[in-house]
């Protein structure tokens, strides 16, 4: 009998137990967007930029505070932004005016001709992918087509959304990683730089034609010969001293280092090639002398303005 009573226990036992619930509440989607006002203060050197815009985001669940909860992980700071708070369609509308500092690793290895890939990263700082996902406004985010950005161009801007994942938990011993859904704006840049780009090489350029001057005169003037180049190779020194300090550093060998590495070369030739005839007029080979000045004074040119032609021309591609 007691075999019985267990058995009809064991057997009553499910349907005895509480319902378990199979599935989760699927996260609360937040439709936001964002139009740029201006890009501006772009500095290469300290590796940032400024950017004003608005953004809007639209939702259901009145547990997100959107200006507390905002986070822009990729900014150097951000200032306290002009909320308006208001609703549509019975949801809430949160619309901010935001202005930031934004740090940016430039890529200026073809500077002037470079282009560059600005990106603004958006997250909520208290809710993660399993609660709260961004839903990109596409249509309605826009930019201000005459005055986002001076001396440049944006040829490319989209938003979109990613996931952000942080390689810990917070100090939460359960869990390794979280996820956070994030808003992104992003803009590919480019500029018309031919008017920077004589304005930062005219310094160099005059260098090299100061020592070109030195092919003119007779190669026993040993004054000329070796004193021009010499001052034209401490101009363009300088020169790029001067455009160095304008970058980041940079452990790729730019523009800039290839050209004034093309005119401290073509300089060091005029210097050799002086040299060479000077040495051949003390040993009374004038003829000789005047033709190795000639030559090396067309080789000298030619290569110089071959190569810059070459470097530039990749630089634009």
């Amino acid at each position: 009998m007691k075999k019985l009573y267990t058995v009809l226990l064991l057997s009553c036992l499910p349907f005895l137990a509480p319902a378990r619930e199979t599935t989760d509440a699927p996260p609360d989607t937040v439709k936001v967007g964002s139009y740029v006002i201006s890009v501006h203060d772009i500095n290469f050197h300290d590796k940032e930029y400024t950017v004003r815009f608005w953004l809007w985001f639209v939702y259901d669940n009145p547990d997100f505070d959107f200006s507390k909860q905002l986070d822009i992980p990729n900014a150097k700071s951000i200032e306290p932004p002009e909320i308006i708070p208001d609703s549509i369609d019975g949801k809430a509308w949160a619309i901010m005016k935001m202005k930031c500092t934004m740090k940016e690793k430039w890529d200026v290895r073809d500077f002037p001709f470079d282009s560059q890939h600005l990106r603004v990263q958006i997250e909520n700082t208290l809710f993660d992918k399993t609660k709260l996902i961004f839903d990109p406004d596409i249509k309605g985010s826009q930019f201000d087509h005459d005055d986002a950005i001076d001396g440049w161009t944006i040829t490319n801007f989209k938003v979109s959304r990613e996931e952000n994942v942080y390689e810990t938990g917070f100090g939460d011993p359960s869990s390794a990683s979280q996820v956070f859904s994030s808003f992104n704006i992003e803009m590919e840049i480019e500029r018309d730089a031919w008017g920077l780009f004589m304005k930062i090489f005219i310094g160099m350029y005059i260098a090299f034609l100061i020592s070109i001057v030195s092919f003119t005169p007779h190669p026993a003037e040993l004054e000329p010969r070796f004193g021009l180049p010499v001052g034209g190779l401490f101009a363009a020194v300088g020169n790029k001293y001067i455009i160095d300090s304008l970058l980041p550093e940079s452990s790729s060998f730019t523009l800039v280092d290839t050209l004034h590495a093309l005119t401290f070369v073509a300089i060091l030739m005029t210097l050799i090639v002086s040299a060479i005839s000077l040495k051949l007029v003390d040993r009374g080979n004038e003829a000789l002398a005047l033709t190795v000045n000639r030559q090396g004074a067309k080789i000298v040119v030619g290569a110089y303005l071959l190569a810059n032609i070459v470097f530039i021309v990749m630089a634009l591609s």
